[in-house]
């Protein structure tokens, strides 16, 4: 029998969001429901609501989650009722070109619950990133659980989820940051702090950490950062190249999602060096470079997605590393949250004043 049970719904563009019973169907093949612990509030989240990212509303909002399977459908072997899980929202599906070349983390035909959750009155309801995890039990696709370490904190768990995915894999997967690499990132918020908690762990000799915000900069040198620039009041490209000896870092990272900041990313970095874009555009913006310098320049710009994770592969992989203290996920939880406060959270993100608020269930 389908269930209800309390979430978190975007009615319609910028409108406030509101706590809305759900309708939960009974998973089909293929499906799972799972009871969620904890979801944090991603800016993805508040681009749903701002209608950034589509107009299919009503959205429900959340996909930063962990939580305990409460029950699968026909033909799922790979979880079970009452694994601790973190809901992904890229799940492989093994037979597309991407996959059959052993490259699962370019998926090109990653899917979602194939049901539709709704309000009570029927009306069917679009899931952020296909979880809706802003929910006391959600329903997805069986290959959205990647089961973890159930003695770790759902709060941090459910971070790899999204944004700490998005940062680590984004210095690790994608920028393929190494051993004395020089490293900037650019946009210090909860991605871009991870990206210098992935450079750090990857063996980075120097993480220039940039933002607007000293506040957000005194955090990033918590994170791993080796120096920081306040690009309010100071040229962050001339920064980062005499920080460099005058040649710019190995591999930036820009986790704002601006044309501005991929232009200082661009020529911040070193002759054949990296550019790494993490940070997410909105559909009207355009980027402008000369042809002429991104011919001469050389090197990779590449965009990442997810932090080209392996879900199966990486996020047992990070809570380990968590579990023996060499990296600290908690740091990234600045505060616990219910429900009916996702409306405030938001508010908190545009200020800068969280890295991450965590709903609890």
């Amino acid at each position: 029998m389908s269930q209800q049970v309390q979430g978190v719904v975007a009615p319609g563009k910028n409108e406030p969001v509101r706590v809305e019973t759900i309708v939960i169907p009974d998973p089909g093949p293929g499906e799972a429901v799972v009871k969620i612990q904890a979801c944090g509030v991603c800016h993805t989240d508040l681009h749903y609501k701002q209608g950034g990212i589509s107009d299919d509303y009503p959205f429900l909002l959340g996909h930063e989650a962990s939580g305990v399977v409460e029950s699968v459908g026909d033909g799922v072997t790979d979880v079970a009722p009452g694994d601790f899980v973190i809901l992904n929202w890229r799940a492989v599906c093994g037979s597309c070109r991407a996959c059959l070349r052993g490259r699962p983390w370019y998926c090109f035909n990653t899917h979602n619950a194939k049901q539709k959750m709704t309000l009570t009155d029927g009306t069917e309801l679009s899931p952020a990133l296909g979880i809706g995890a802003f929910a006391e039990k959600t329903l997805v696709a069986a290959g959205q659980c990647t089961k973890v370490d159930p003695s770790v904190s759902p709060a941090v768990a459910g971070l790899l989820g999204c944004g700490v995915m998005a940062g680590i894999g984004a210095a690790i997967n994608t920028g393929n940051v190494g051993r004395g690499d020089s490293v900037a990132v650019i946009g210090c918020g909860g991605v871009g702090d991870a990206a210098i908690v992935g450079s750090r762990l990857a063996g980075a000799a120097r993480i220039i950490a940039v933002d607007i915000d000293d506040r957000k900069l005194a955090t990033a040198k918590t994170m791993g950062a080796t120096h920081t620039v306040n690009s309010r009041s100071t040229d962050p490209v001339e920064a980062i190249r005499e920080l460099t000896g005058g040649f710019g870092a190995d591999v930036v990272i820009e986790a704002v999602g601006r044309p501005e900041t991929y232009r200082q990313a661009f020529y911040a970095r070193d002759l054949a060096g990296t550019v790494v874009l993490v940070g997410v555009p909105t559909p009207e913006m355009k980027l402008e470079l000369p042809l002429l310098d991104v011919f001469g320049r050389g090197g990779s710009l590449k965009s990442s997605w997810y932090g080209d994770c392996l879900p199966s592969r990486d996020f047992p992989m990070l809570i380990d590393l968590h579990q023996q203290g060499r990296i600290d996920l908690a740091a990234f939880v600045t505060e616990t949250i219910g429900l009916g406060d996702v409306e405030q959270a938001f508010a908190r993100m545009h200020e800068g004043d969280v890295l991450r608020s965590v709903v609890t269930l």
